[in-house]
């Protein structure tokens, strides 16, 4: 049996506010999905990127609880320069200024990174080779 990581599932509090999100940060979410009871993206290289209600999951977990703080999840977008790293930070932050967490920032690994978060509360690292 051969095994292969094929879906990130992330359940949401506010799916049209998620959606809108992830389209900011340049995931193509397929328009018409904001009061659906579960929406799908195809990343590149076919992985699927999908968001759940919290009103899903309760449909077969009538007791599920949305968990609360960081750490729950993490996600990186790869910028193709340490410039639009910076410039995808503060595209982010004008849209959603809730979202700031790490300002852009030379990493000791080599990397320019920042940290913006999702409507959940979810990190989503931009990342991009310094040199």
């Amino acid at each position: 049996m051969t095994l292969r990581l094929d879906f990130i599932g992330i359940v949401t509090a506010d799916l049209a506010a998620s959606l809108a999100f992830y389209r900011a940060l340049g995931v193509d979410v397929p328009p018409g999905q904001e009061d659906a009871p579960h929406a799908e993206a195809q990343l590149p290289g076919g992985m699927t990127l999908a968001w759940d209600p919290v009103s899903t999951i309760r449909s077969f977990m009538p007791d599920f609880e949305l968990p609360v703080g960081g750490g729950r999840i993490g996600l990186a977008v790869r910028a193709g320069s340490p410039e639009e790293v910076d410039g995808a930070y503060a595209r982010i932050i004008e849209q959603y200024p809730d979202a700031a967490h790490t300002s852009p920032w030379d990493a000791p690994w080599g990397q320019r990174y920042a940290t913006v978060l999702d409507p959940d509360g979810n990190s989503i690292d931009l990342y991009a080779p310094l040199a």
